[in-house]
């Protein structure tokens, strides 16, 4: 059981993490902070944390429902979920730019500033958006199940706040080739991810074993 729960944790663990891409993001963030104090700086990193876990908890409640609502089965929506999310991989493999969009409008607020591009689609993209509902799939995961998958997700979006609260330091470190090959890296496990779940799609619409 302790073997299984450890499994669990580390597949959803890394799963999220690779689909979130915290580092891909740090230029996102340092474009969007430019010029901004310490104290506005982790003010600017707590909102989009908090806006993209509100908005990643709604598709973790309601996302099943929804889908219900539309009468899209499961494995329907894990084969397009699959793809989005391998098309999504493949984008990271051949490189991001993320910080294309990061142009922030004279005079934004702290929470403008949190809430496009760095919190959607910076942080919860669609990759991310599909990935927590299938991870919390009602049909198969129970609510201590749903509920763990919750706690990875404020797990992972800990260490963004982390990484944000030190970017200056990692993206000196680093330099952008050194997230540029990460986010790549990142991209390729998030590919694999992505056809491992194709085929589970498959089997399950095919009723294959």
């Amino acid at each position: 059981m302790n073997v299984e729960f450890g499994h669990t944790f580390l597949y959803e663990f890394v799963t999220l993490f690779v689909v979130l891409d915290p580092v891909a993001t740090i230029p996102i963030f340092l474009a969007v902070t430019g010029g901004l104090s310490r104290v506005q700086t982790l003010t600017v990193a707590a909102y989009a944390l908090g806006v993209a876990f509100l908005v990643l908890l709604f598709f973790i409640a309601g996302g099943q429902l929804l889908l219900d609502a539309l009468k899209i089965p499961m494995p329907a929506f894990q084969l397009a979920g699959s793809l989005v999310l391998l098309l999504f991989g493949l984008q990271m493999v051949l490189g991001r730019v993320t910080d294309e969009a990061a142009k922030v409008p004279q005079g934004a607020s702290l929470l403008e500033r949190a809430i496009y591009p760095l919190a959607i689609p910076g942080v919860a993209g669609a990759g991310s958006m599909l990935t927590v509902v299938l991870l919390t799939d009602n049909n198969i995961r129970s609510v201590g199940e749903q509920a763990l998958t919750v706690g990875i997700l404020m797990a992972c979006l800990s260490i963004f706040f982390a990484l944000f609260a030190l970017s200056n330091v990692v993206f000196r470190v680093l330099g952008k080739s050194g997230v540029e090959i990460i986010s790549r890296v990142f991209g390729l496990i998030l590919a694999s991810i992505a056809v491992n779940g194709l085929v589970t799609a498959i089997k399950m619409s095919f009723g294959l074993t």
